[in-house]
């Protein structure tokens, strides 16, 4: 059991299920916003994605065994505890539940042409294991696209349906919201996959992948990691400033948990050079990806104090 948690990374299906259920009822209901998911519905839409998203994570642990065989040895668990077969068989159930619980979402909400969304990252999850993965920055920037829209995909299901000329503006604004933090993941699960790219650059190397590090370098990747990094660390300042400013408790939650620990991995990776090191900026990004989530709590006491 704990393999196959650890096969489906069980950490970050949590993280998924955390961000919806805190768009859910932390920000849409603490504001009355029109939503077109009851309970029920709601559940099954986070069920389709933790579904989808682990059997993303069990395809792409079958096409890397070969460079996990050399990357991480004592973390490999296709053909060691599981079969690949099994896991291939695992891949196909997971899929077909989530893209069967997309179709029944999309009818029961009487808009068919959703159920394509399912379809196509479920398919670009296999095509990003399969292939996309191994061309520099591409298969970074498609995973954490990907990423994106599981939190992009309440609001498509949860706020498009019960759109009207009188809540028109209301529904925007908090899409908009959405897609602040969709953006936010994205740039974070960049830095991360890139990072990884540099740890993994041994494995990758031997397996003829074409990754980030192998083209350019350690050293030089890691430059184009910090000045990515900068990208996450102003537009965070600058939501702040435009958003937030008049709210303490907001202010002072976003300077420590989230502008701190970037500015932190700014510095720190401009000169990272050891795996150790490596490893500790992916956790510290991974912490960021956290807080940020967590800062949907912020808004019911944001709301609080109005």
């Amino acid at each position: 059991m704990i393999k196959f948690l650890n096969l489906i990374r069980w950490q970050n299906l949590l993280l998924i299920i955390l961000v919806q259920v805190l768009i859910k009822y932390a920000l849409f209901d603490a504001f009355n916003v029109s939503t077109q998911l009851d309970t029920l519905h709601f559940s099954l839409l986070v069920i389709a994605t933790v579904c989808i998203a682990a059997s993303g994570n069990i395809i792409n642990d079958i096409y890397d065994v070969e460079t996990d065989e050399i990357n991480k040895p004592e973390k490999l668990i296709i053909g060691k505890s599981i079969s690949e077969k099994a896991a291939l068989t695992l891949f196909i159930v997971l899929s077909v539940i989530g893209v069967g619980i997309g179709f029944y979402l999309s009818n029961s909400i009487q808009k068919d042409g959703f159920a394509a969304i399912f379809v196509v990252i479920s398919a670009l999850l296999y095509i990003y294991a399969s292939y996309i993965k191994q061309i520099a920055l591409v298969g970074n920037i498609v995973i954490s696209a990907l990423v994106a829209m599981s939190i992009i995909i309440v609001g498509i299901f949860d706020l498009l349906p019960v759109i009207t000329d009188q809540n028109r503006g209301t529904q925007v604004l908090f899409f908009e919201i959405l897609l602040d933090y969709a953006f936010f993941a994205f740039l974070i699960n960049l830095l991360r996959e890139i990072v990884k790219d540099i740890i993994d650059i041994d494995g990758d190397y031997n397996s003829g992948m074409k990754t980030l590090p192998i083209i350019l370098g350690r050293i030089r990747t890691t430059k184009v990691v910090f000045v990515l990094s900068l990208l996450p660390l102003f537009a965070v300042i600058y939501y702040l400033i435009t958003y937030l400013y008049k709210q303490p408790i907001a202010v002072g939650y976003f300077i420590v948990f989230i502008i701190g620990p970037l500015l932190y991995f700014s510095v720190k990776c401009f000169s990272a050079e050891t795996k150790k090191e490596l490893y500790h900026l992916s956790m510290v990004l991974k912490l960021v990806m956290l807080f940020g989530v967590l800062s949907l709590l912020l808004y019911p006491l944001l709301l609080n104090n109005a």
